[in-house]
């Protein structure tokens, strides 16, 4: 994996100087279209290409069981990961739905479940069985964590082969706001009770269980924040650790990844500590409803596009921004400049 994460170099400026020519050529006020503008700006640097498409895009949803479901963390147990993934798999969920709406393709990813499901629409890499239980020890050893990276930074490379232009993460897997609040607590340096939701519905007595669960894991861990793959074996889930992948892959391959919300923010920050260049590979699409979700995207040093309370995961957050895209792209490309209108240019003052 270092071999990898040593040939990630920075995006291209002279694409970036570009588009930002490009942009300043369209016959609005300069900078007007904001957060919108310095993304595609960021995507010209990524793929070193100023002529920004976003014309093939794809979904890649990473499906895990965690062991710590066992402490009575989650609303729903473990069987319901296997329930949604099948739909996912089939086309049928959430994130199709919202996916299909935004002309993206949905990998569903069975990175650690402790079901096999043996569908045609089912991307086999699992690791094990699901995670051990964080609240008794490890989640997964070291050598498992970085085997989970690892396919991460594979389907990148296979989209990526594809001619997928952009890709968005997501996860399924029960009790996961569980590990990623737990791994927030430790990056962030805030006590379990500061960072810890409700996920799925949980009620006041099942959230006070949750922090006093994440408060144990992490006693009985003790994870160090300047080691950030060892950190994610004691704490994390394979669906965090696949997204850790992803957003490596991203640098790699010179894709860019969309962040979806909380759980895979906290990927984010993994894979900015493992390497932090990958920062500037990122698009972040919304800010999580979760109590950390806002700390998280702070920590990153990355903006939102998108404020509407969304907490269901399965990328259904980070799908959002690919139509926020496509509108500015339309703009972007269209002869609406000042050299076909007569009007004179804006002029930026300092």
């Amino acid at each position: 994996m270092i071999e990898f994460i040593n040939q990630i170099t920075p995006p291209d400026e002279q694409a970036m100087r570009t588009a930002r020519d490009n942009w300043n050529a369209i016959a609005k006020p300069l900078g007007s279209l904001g957060l919108l503008e310095q993304a595609v700006v960021k995507i010209a640097g990524i793929t070193s290409d100023p002529d920004v498409t976003l014309d093939k895009r794809c979904v890649v949803v990473l499906c895990a069981d965690n062991g710590v479901v066992c402490e009575g963390v989650t609303q729903s147990d473990s069987e319901v990961t296997a329930i949604v993934a099948k739909a996912i798999a089939e086309g049928t969920s959430n994130i199709n739905l919202m996916a299909h709406t935004c002309r993206a393709q949905v990998m569903a990813v069975d990175i650690g479940m402790k079901e096999t499901l043996l569908l045609p629409g089912m991307l086999r890499h699992k690791i094990a069985e699901g995670t051990g239980d964080i609240a008794q020890g490890a989640a997964m050893t070291l050598s498992e964590a970085e085997r989970a990276i690892e396919v991460g930074m594979h389907l990148v490379q296979s989209c990526h082969a594809d001619g997928c232009r952009i890709i968005v993460t997501g996860e399924m897997g029960i009790g996961n706001t569980t590990t990623s609040a737990a791994i927030a607590s430790v990056l962030l340096g805030l006590p379990p009770e500061k960072v810890t939701g409700r996920g799925a519905g949980l009620d006041s007595e099942g959230l006070r269980r949750k922090i006093a669960v994440i408060r144990r894991a992490i006693a009985v861990n003790h994870p160090d924040k300047s080691r950030p793959v060892e950190l994610l074996s004691k704490l994390g889930g394979y669906d965090i650790a696949g997204m850790v992948g992803l957003y490596l892959g991203g640098a790699l391959y010179k894709v860019p990844v969309v962040i979806d919300g909380f759980i895979s923010a906290v990927a984010a920050a993994l894979a900015c500590e493992i390497c932090p260049a990958v920062r500037d590979y990122m698009l972040c699409s919304h800010v999580s409803k979760e109590p950390a979700g806002q700390w998280m995207l702070d920590y990153l040093g990355l903006r939102p596009l998108i404020t509407a309370e969304l907490c269901l995961g399965e990328g259904t957050g980070g799908v959002l921004l690919l139509p926020l895209l496509d509108a500015a792209l339309a703009v972007y490309h269209s002869s609406h400049t000042f050299d076909n209108l007569p009007m004179e240019r804006y002029v930026e003052w300092e």
